[in-house]
């Protein structure tokens, strides 16, 4: 079934979309969107069930093979990253747009990192994401003059107790997202990014569990969890040529939660 959307028919029409991470959550519903709206879209990841149940899904949609490619990748590996992009250039002669969804982390008490476990996550969240990023840049969108990035990074403006590794690849993200929106505007690419909220419900926060998950949504204003597809939305105008004055921003997508306090501290109002 094709999933709802409140864009222009045909917005992505002869356009090309990479997903990281494209094989669940965010990057899925994405992916699914960009697809309905006309993109050509190649997905990646590194577990190829979730690629494998991501093709069925896109495929349910009514996305033909002939507009989809979804392959396995580790973004932390450059030699994957520029094989994998030249892949979808091969078949598909260009890349108008970028959202790296793709990163992971586990939490820990800053004292209980390991240098190697601290390494691994920004090298996930924070190489992987320049990896893909430069490879997809210098190869399709400077050449072309045209291309919009997205990058997915984490409600991290506050710190992000319990997640110090990521929270500091985050940060790398967004200043780099800043970095590039400047000097690659003269290219014609503009470079944002989305900053999902803990209070997202998707395939990367329900392996947290259901205590902080209702946690998250206590200490949220609007009472509720986020889907993964009120974040496809933002992501998806973002990348779309509809957004042309906006680069260098940093979106947060979070039902207002960090202007209230203490994510894990905030009691709730009585009756609410």
């Amino acid at each position: 079934m094709t999933p709802p959307t409140l864009f222009a028919s045909g917005l992505f029409e002869g356009q090309v979309a990479i997903v990281t991470g494209g094989g669940s959550g965010i990057g899925l519903a994405t992916a699914r969107e960009l697809a309905t709206l006309g993109a050509r879209v190649a997905i990646c990841g590194r577990k190829q069930d979730k690629l494998d149940a991501a093709r069925t899904a896109l495929r349910a949609d009514g996305v033909e093979d002939d507009r989809l490619i979804a392959a396995p990748c580790d973004i932390r590996d450059p030699d994957q990253v520029a094989a994998f992009i030249g892949q979808v250039i091969d078949r598909f002669e260009r890349i108008d747009v970028l959202v790296n969804n793709a990163g992971g982390q586990f939490p820990s008490r800053a004292e209980d990192l390991s240098p190697r476990g601290f390494e691994a996550v920004v090298r996930n969240n924070l190489f992987g994401t320049w990896n893909v990023t430069r490879e997809v840049a210098t190869r399709a969108m400077i050449p072309a003059r045209r291309g919009r990035i997205v990058n997915i990074t984490a409600m991290v403006a506050r710190g992000f107790p319990g997640m110090s590794h990521t929270g500091a690849a985050r940060a790398g993200v967004e200043n780099l997202t800043r970095s590039l929106a400047i000097e690659w505007a003269h290219h014609g690419v503009r470079v944002n990014a989305v900053a999902p909220g803990n209070n997202i419900r998707s395939s990367g926060t329900d392996q947290y569990g259901d205590v902080l998950l209702e946690l998250a949504r206590k200490a949220t204003p609007v009472k509720r969890l986020g889907t993964p597809e009120e974040v496809s939305r933002v992501i998806v105008f973002l990348a779309s040529d509809r957004n042309d004055f906006v680069t260098g921003a940093v979106w947060g997508i979070d039902g207002g939660q960090p202007l209230w306090g203490d994510v894990w501290s905030i009691p709730e109002p009585e009756g609410a």
